[in-house]
């Protein structure tokens, strides 16, 4: 795989040859029963078929488009090999040894939607299918928008990573009004801290802790740490203290804001 690194994206050029499969030769690497990694891209050559943990299939072959859930195993079918031009997954799925496991500073996002069960129970699996693939076609453009990595999704929520407080907290507020005018309401909740990504996968006491905080969110709420806050000085965005809070993985009491107004970016 050649991977080239446009600053927040990257694309990869995936070539896997004749008799590949993802659980033969890749899960004794990364260490998971099945891939974890969500694949975005275009077949060019070859044909690739998909098993999904659902147990849902596809057949991906030169020409199509394609969205790859995390969970799954894939080989290649035939004797040509399968060629695609990848961008969601090329920075993980692409990366060495030397790459992975290594730990940085990052904002994480957590996302979930709020009484999932109970609108799914009074607006039918029909309307709820409807309504979720909705919330994750505009949740995903707002991410792009503010240059996040989406890590993964939780079913009815998204954990995504940011290099920077300030694009993490307005892609929070962003999705909160891309999703106005649909029957559902999600809260977010953000923490910057040290983080581990490995075979996709964000690790560390600081995703603990962003999941701690999303937690405690409303409806349309979006609510950071006080490390994140800190760092978000004169970003034109303003914040109301929520009250002290144990989160899980931080030692003692820590005060919770939310988000009261987007300015716009200083220039």
């Amino acid at each position: 795989m050649d991977v080239v690194d446009l600053d927040e994206t990257a694309v990869g050029r995936m070539i896997l040859k004749p008799g590949w499969r993802w659980s033969t030769d890749v899960a004794p690497k990364v260490g998971t029963p099945t891939c974890q990694v969500r694949h975005l891209g275009a077949a060019v050559s070859g044909h690739l078929h998909v098993l999904v943990e659902d147990g849902s299939e596809m057949d991906i072959q030169a020409g199509d488009v394609y969205e790859i859930p995390p969970g799954h195993d894939g080989w290649v079918v035939g004797d040509v090999p399968w060629e695609a031009v990848e961008f969601a997954s090329a920075r993980v799925f692409g990366a060495t040894d030397d790459e992975t496991g290594v730990r940085s500073l990052g904002t994480i996002l957590m996302t979930d939607i709020v009484g999932s069960t109970a609108t799914l129970e009074r607006v039918g699996d029909a309307k709820w299918h409807s309504l979720l693939l909705a919330h994750n076609e505009r949740l995903r453009a707002q991410i792009e928008r503010f240059g996040g990595r989406e890590i993964r999704t939780t079913g009815d929520g998204f954990q995504v990573l940011f290099t920077g407080a300030a694009r993490g907290v307005r892609c929070a507020s962003a999705m909160i009004d891309a999703l106005s005018d649909l029957d559902i309401q999600i809260r977010a909740g953000l923490h910057t801290g040290e983080v581990e990504l490995t075979a996709g996968n964000l690790h560390g006491i600081a995703v603990h802790a962003a999941a701690r905080v999303t937690a405690l969110a409303g409806p349309s709420e979006v609510l950071v740490s006080a490390v994140t806050r800190d760092l978000l000085d004169g970003s034109g965005l303003i914040f109301d203290e929520r009250g002290v809070h144990e989160l899980k993985g931080l030692s003692g009491a820590r005060p919770v804001f939310a988000l009261v107004r987007v300015a716009s970016p200083p220039h």
